[in-house]
């Protein structure tokens, strides 16, 4: 005899637990499946964010700064380090402690909240608007039915054609990540957000990156300003980045993985790396899912079809996260998780895809929320444009960085923020303040009016407010 739920969610990364605690909390007889696996076998819900996402690549972040700083920035603060050494397996086990704290965490909220935890595939078996079927194929087969059904299965990382992952030479974000020794050379094919800081980490530990991009500019969703200003500060670092680059043929040997591609001039090259990294993006995972077997619609990239309240064409089934239209963010997810709860249960959940801010986490680190510069002129907007840099901020010539500046783009005639963009140290915390006022359509003199603590980096965002009117106090 199967299990009766009032809302089933098949995924337990951040769209999909959010959505079951949420669901919870609503009062709804909730269950969550999930698939992932730690390596004793036991379940590690959170998805790829958690196991080798988001939360494992910012623990390596945060290590290998700390390297860097030991290595090079120390001496300048009077502090001097002889006999630094790198332990790489300590610090790749300090890595997988993070990780299973976040997973042991999430097991505590279902917990906490009476969500029940399913570890296993989960799959549509049959259903319509009375119900749906669902199987949960793990150490024991089951069933369980669910009036509404959730699907948060997320994204897997895209492979190069001809060069699929093995995970040992050529490397996912999953690979890129459990690298047992710091290669001499690596290679990364993809300079977005998984590229940019997986090669900041082996960088910062000693290898040698060569980051190689097909698009002929840095980081074109960014702030074309900002983007020109992380270009050249981690360029400085030592990661060498080759824009307009075409890819030919990838070929692996015992040891080492060599890539014939052409320069943005036309100029052939081979490079031989120790390690290559392939990071051109993510395709929404539906495998497994038997979407086709209960008629569940599927758009011409994959994702499965949604409208704006992350309705499928099936009723009482929702989707949400990577696996639909939208940013592959995990805070997208999240909130699309609790919109969807919050519908189920006939209140009025939104997400506003506007002020979703956006981070990658190098160092400086780089975020935004809104419209950049270049959206702003192709849609033909009158704005006013207020920048602020690092190097006149107090705080940040304390902590010794003053890389970067703060951008604010204000409406010509109203002032209303329509964009927000970072480089520099703590972007991702700084960013949150934008992300606020334009939630609440503040206006640049808005902040400009809000006393901020000083010395505080935050003291930058004022004064890029500030100078939206051209009256920037400290520049």
């Amino acid at each position: 005899m199967s299990k009766n739920f009032d809302v089933v969610v098949i995924g337990g990364g951040p769209g999909g637990y959010i959505a079951a605690i949420r669901a919870a909390q609503l009062g709804f007889n909730t269950a969550c499946i999930d698939e992932w696996k730690n390596e004793k076998g036991g379940p590690a819900p959170g998805g790829t964010c958690t196991n080798v996402g988001c939360i494992p690549s910012k623990a390596l972040l945060q290590s290998s700064e700390h390297y860097e700083h030991a290595s090079h920035g120390f001496a300048e603060h009077g502090i001097e380090v002889k006999g630094l050494g790198l332990n790489l397996e300590k610090m790749l086990g300090r890595k997988n402690t993070v990780v299973k704290q976040n997973n042991d965490g999430i097991l505590y909220l279902f917990k906490k909240n009476k969500v029940s935890f399913f570890h296993g595939r989960g799959s549509f078996v049959k259903g319509d608007a009375n119900g749906y079927e669902i199987k949960v194929a793990g150490a024991a087969e089951e069933t369980i039915t669910a009036k509404h059904v959730i699907v948060a299965t997320g994204s897997n990382a895209r492979a190069l054609p001809g060069a699929e992952f093995d995970e040992k030479l050529i490397l996912s974000n999953t690979g890129a990540l459990a690298i047992s020794e710091v290669p001499k050379k690596l290679g990364v094919i993809g300079a977005g957000v998984i590229g940019l800081e997986m090669g900041s980490v082996w960088r910062r530990l000693g290898a040698e990156v060569t980051v190689l991009e097909a698009l002929p500019t840095f980081l074109g969703a960014v702030d074309e300003q900002i983007a020109k200003e992380a270009q050249k500060l981690l360029t400085k670092q030592g990661l060498a980045v080759n824009l307009g680059v075409k890819i030919g043929t990838i070929k692996t040997g015992k040891n080492s993985v060599s890539v014939e591609y052409t320069d943005a001039k036309g100029d052939a090259h081979t490079g031989e790396f120790d390690k290559l990294i392939i990071s051109i993006g993510r395709t929404p995972n539906t495998i497994g899912l038997n979407a086709e077997g209960v008629g569940l619609k599927l758009d011409e990239r994959g994702f499965i079809a949604v409208d704006g309240d992350c309705k499928t064409n099936l009723p009482n089934v929702w989707a949400v996260g990577d696996v639909v239209r939208g940013p592959m963010l995990a805070h997208k997810a999240e909130e699309e998780g609790v919109a969807v709860a919050e519908r189920i249960a006939g209140q009025h959940g939104h997400v506003n895809f506007n002020t979703i801010p956006w981070v990658i986490y190098t160092s400086p680190e780089i975020a935004w929320v809104g419209k950049t510069e270049q959206q702003l002129k192709a849609e033909g907007v009158q704005y006013k444009a207020g920048t602020f840099p690092f190097l006149a901020n107090g705080r940040a010539r304390a902590l010794g960085d003053t890389s970067g500046m703060v951008k604010f783009l204000a409406d010509a005639k109203t002032d209303e923020i329509l964009g927000v963009h970072i480089v520099g140290p703590m972007a991702s915390e700084l960013i949150s303040e934008a992300v606020v006022a334009m939630e609440f359509r503040a206006s640049s003199e808005d902040i400009a009016r809000i006393c901020h603590a000083h010395p505080s980096l935050s003291e930058a965002t004022k004064e890029a407010a500030l100078a939206v009117d051209k009256r920037a106090l400290n520049f």
